[in-house]
């Protein structure tokens, strides 16, 4: 596994950290967005669609009450997916994510999904995000978890 942090002091520094990294990113690959809510998981999000010409950083939004986000690319699509509202194995299983993941076009980006076990297992990177100041972010970004 490889990891490395980076300080951003601005939404546009992290929207700019995410279109760097979205080169190591792709597809297929699993991601894991961690952070408190209003950490900036959709902030670091926008970059990296904006990277795969899936969306406009202004079209990406949280997809905390409509759980999946599709962004279309010309080559790869982006998924950004929040599970903070499922409580269940049930609910996770109806959105019906093995399909999305098994499409070797898809990055796959997925907040609050430490909360499933079932899930954790198959995350191939990582991006942690922790609130230094009302700005200021401190990004781990971690690859190669399963190996």
């Amino acid at each position: 596994m490889s990891s490395r942090e980076v300080i951003t002091h601005s939404p546009e520094e992290t929207i700019e950290l995410g279109r760097k990294l979205a080169a190591e990113l792709r597809p297929p690959k699993l991601v894991l967005l961690r952070g408190d809510l209003g950490a900036g998981k959709t902030t670091i999000s926008k970059g990296i669609a904006e990277a795969f010409e899936a969306a406009e950083q202004d079209d990406v939004t949280s997809p905390t009450f409509t759980l999946i986000h599709e962004y279309r690319g010309p080559e790869h699509s982006v998924y950004h997916i929040d599970l903070y509202r499922l409580d269940t194995q049930r609910e996770l299983e109806t959105l019906g994510l093995e399909d999305i993941i098994a499409d070797e076009r898809n990055l796959v980006l997925i907040e609050w999904g430490e909360k499933f076990p079932s899930l954790m297992q198959q995350f191939q990177a990582e991006i942690a995000i922790e609130r230094l100041g009302p700005e200021e972010r401190k990004i781990r970004f971690a690859t190669d978890l399963r190996e």
